[in-house]
């Protein structure tokens, strides 16, 4: 039996604000789809409190902003980025081209091709999220993309120092320091100033999930993604401070970032809602992370371990901890997941920032069919056929022939009975009624 502790919001109230950010975002886009850089200045000016004329950083702007960056601070973006990078390129390995002849004379195939142009939206409202630059840009890069424009707000009314820098040394072709649907809505529709990207991936606020939303088939996306979610899955082989720190590390994203605790022990879940409420009296961030908790958190308590993996896959979070005597469990039976991280020596921090997987992934329990952005999101496997032989045309024509007639679909089996005629020699019949002329 599960029983929860613990509830949040109500899917009506959820409903209900989301249809509130559906309505401005669709009215920002109007306004920028009109009237173009003249749009995105006003909302730039009222938004971010920046008034540019070219929201694009010059080369010595990018070099100034870099050289703000302590030499630390930089070694620790180049090892993030080398780790991410390197995961990347494995598993753009496993993407391999193919060539194969099904038939005599039959050669089908596949080429794995990058798009050709991506904007990266780096978020940097409440926190600065330099790791966003490192997981779209850097991968972006391995998969072969041309042209990658990365955006993100800025901070003080200047560029932030270290975003610019994770951009530029991730590779980024162009730098925007421009926020919000703003920025999401010039790289895909276009401006005077901004060409117009293919693809937009990136995670961000309610607004800018929205405006994705709103854009896609204009330009591809990497998911649908709305606030940050954290499920930590325990057992009574950890104790409540990890399980409170887990929940509360996720919670600070945003106030309306669910944070769940699922176990299989009362006792851990009530020790985890009162260490939860005394780590929130010291967290520098407990503002932001008690109206999440108060308003999203939840506490699942199962009988069984099945039981956990069935309500796991059911809500289908974005980022799954599990902390549990024998983790791998999960790992064999879960389907719904954006990220799982497996036992207490790591967590979703690890994955957020460094460790080398991405960190944008599935929420709102797009889990359930899709996994989080890699280097094959940036890329098309697009397939070609080569006919070598007029004994493999003709043969394939008369199949083709005669399956265009069963759908009544004449001018398709035509293009089969004019290679039948042409390369068949006679040994096939082809079907329909222009072929019988």
């Amino acid at each position: 039996m599960i029983t929860y502790l613990k509830r949040g919001k109500s899917a009506e109230d959820v409903a209900e604000a989301d249809a509130k950010v559906r309505k401005t975002v669709e009215d920002i886009l109007a306004d920028i789809e009109k009237r173009g850089d003249a749009a995105v200045r006003d909302l730039a000016e009222k938004f971010d409190g920046l008034a540019r004329d070219d929201f694009r950083l010059s080369e010595d702007e990018i070099a100034a902003a870099v050289a703000k960056v302590s030499d630390d601070d930089i070694a620790d973006i180049k090892f993030a980025q080398a780790q991410i990078r390197n995961f990347a390129q494995k598993q753009k390995e496993c993407l391999q081209d193919l060539e194969v002849e099904t038939l005599p004379g039959v050669i089908l195939g596949h080429r794995n091709l990058p798009v050709n142009s991506v904007g990266c939206y780096v978020p940097g409202g409440k926190y600065p999220m330099v790791a966003s630059a490192h997981m779209s840009v850097v991968t972006a890069k391995v998969a072969g993309v041309p042209r990658v424009v990365a955006s993100a707000p800025p901070q003080g009314g200047q560029p932030h120092p270290a975003i610019v820098a994770a951009m530029h040394l991730a590779g980024a072709d162009e730098i925007l320091v421009l926020g919000g649907v703003q920025a999401v809505g010039a790289m895909a529709l276009g401006t005077e100033t901004v060409k117009a990207v293919d693809m937009l991936v990136g995670p961000g606020n309610m607004f800018v999930a929205e405006a994705k939303r709103q854009l896609f088939g204009r330009v591809g996306i990497d998911l649908f993604a709305g606030p940050t979610e954290t499920l930590v899955i325990a057992d009574d082989t950890v104790d409540a401070e990890i399980c409170a720190v887990d929940l509360l590390g996720q919670a600070e994203h945003g106030p309306t970032s669910p944070a769940c605790l699922l176990t299989n022990s009362r006792a851990l879940a009530e020790a985890t809602m009162v260490e939860v409420e005394r780590q929130l009296g010291v967290l520098p961030t407990a503002d932001i992370a008690r109206q999440s908790w108060a308003d999203y958190g939840q506490v699942i308590v199962c009988d069984t371990v099945d039981e956990m993996v069935e309500e796991a896959d059911r809500l289908a979070y974005e980022h799954v901890q599990v902390m549990t005597g024998d983790p791998d469990y999960f790992l064999d039976n879960m389907t719904n997941y954006g990220a799982l991280f497996l036992g207490p020596r790591t967590n979703v921090s690890f994955g957020d920032k460094v460790i080398g997987t991405n960190h944008t992934l599935p929420t709102k329990k797009a889990a359930r069919y899709t996994g989080g952005l890699w280097v094959g999101k940036f890329m098309k496997t697009c397939t070609y056929q080569k006919v070598l032989t007029d004994e493999a045309s003709a043969l394939v024509g008369g199949y083709c022939s005669r399956l265009c007639a069963i759908e009544g679909f004449s001018g398709h089996g035509e293009q089969a009975n004019i290679r039948v005629r042409r390369y068949g020699q006679g040994n096939v019949e082809p079907y329909g009624i222009v072929a019988k002329r």
